[in-house]
Formats: structure tokens, C-alpha cells, sequence
């Protein structure tokens, strides 16, 4: 009898562009600078609930429920800017996480008990997914570059490259979830 490993608690995807404009790869890092400047400020604010959810699951082993909402609605806004600065959307990104219409997805379901010891470890076992993603990153530069020029001759993202960006960003949600304490499950290394 075969027994399926249960789904990971954080899902990230981008919904594949049939075409994208050829020009407005030239502005979308121009275009994306409001939402970068909000999310810069709200960087601040997550760091300073995840500081104080880090006492909370100490002493009570629980993520507060507002706080989790409040740093889901920050990931899900940055994921979204994101792929629209990687290329991987031409609709504009909405001002905060709601939106579900939008073409990005990024869910984590909230963790009903949280481990009052792993929250002081946590930094250090994600070091080798650290240290890969840092890696995946420069490769994914490339990838980014070649699928620019991709898009620029043919108006189309290559496939392959698409889901090899859309991969990268999966791991790191996953890591970045576990590392912000708001998941215990140790993320995979896997880019599906």
C-alpha cells in the first residue's frame, strides 16, 4: 500500500504568460519602485512582529493569529513585485497581499503549534539552503538575462527558464517561511 508525503505548507506559483510586451521590460523596475519603497518600510514592521511572535511561540508555542496574517499579506505582496520585476507577469502587481484574482499565488497555512525549541536554531539549519539559494541565484541572473532578450525578440518567456525562475522563488518562500519562524516543517530542496 503507498502512502503519498503529505504537501508542503507553503505554496508558491506563477501562472505561465502565453506573451509578454516586449517593452515594457525596459520600465517594469521604474514601475515597480513605489511598491519597493512601501515593502521597505514594511521589511521593518515584519522584522519587528517576527521579533515579538519569537517570544509569543516561546512561551506559548503559537504564532499570534494577526501577526501571522500580517507577515503572509508581506510575503505575498513581495512574490507578486517580484515576478513582475523577474519578468514573469505583465499585469501590474495590487498594493498589498489581497488581490486573489492575481496571476501569482503564495499561500502558507497557519501552523496550529509551533516548536518552542526550534525557534532558536532555526537560523542555523537553514544555512545549506542559504548557501544553495545564493548559488541558484547567480544562475538565475543568467536565466534572467537570456529570457530578457528572449522576450524582446519573440514577446514570449521560454518555458523552461520560466518554471526554473518560478522554482527558485518557490525554495525561497519556503526557506524565508521558516526562517521568519512562521513554519517548523523544514523546507525541501526542491524547486517543485
Amino acid at each position: 500500500m503507498a502512502t503519498t508525503a503529505p504537501a508542503y505548507p507553503v505554496t508558491f506559483d506563477v501562472e505561465y504568460p502565453e506573451r509578454l510586451s516586449r517593452w515594457l521590460i525596459f520600465f517594469k523596475w521604474l514601475l515597480a519602485f513605489p511598491h519597493l519603497l512601501i515593502l521597505g518600510v514594511l521589511t521593518y514592521l515584519v522584522e519587528l512582529t517576527t521579533f515579538i511572535s519569537w517570544f509569543a511561540i516561546l512561551f506559548t508555542g503559537r504564532y499570534p493569529r494577526a501577526l501571522f496574517d500580517l507577515a503572509v499579506v508581506y510575503f505575498r505582496w513581495d512574490a507578486r513585485v517580484t515576478a513582475y520585476m523577474a519578468l514573469l507577469r505583465d499585469e501590474y502587481p495590487p498594493f498589498g497581499g489581497g488581490n486573489p484574482e492575481y496571476p501569482v499565488h503564495l499561500d502558507i497555512q497557519y501552523p496550529e503549534k509551533l516548536s518552542r525549541l526550534l525557534i532558536f536554531v532555526k537560523w542555523l539549519l537553514a544555512i545549506p539552503h542559504l548557501i544553495i539559494l545564493a548559488l541558484l541565484g547567480l544562475l538565475g541572473f543568467a536565466v534572467y538575462v537570456i529570457a530578457w532578450f528572449a522576450i524582446l525578440f519573440t514577446g514570449r518567456f521560454p518555458r523552461s527558464l520560466f518554471d526554473f525562475l518560478v522554482g527558485i522563488g518557490r525554495w525561497y518562500m519556503r526557506v524565508s517561511a521558516y526562517v521568519w519562524l512562521i513554519r517548523d516543517e523544514y523546507p525541501p530542496f526542491s524547486l517543485s
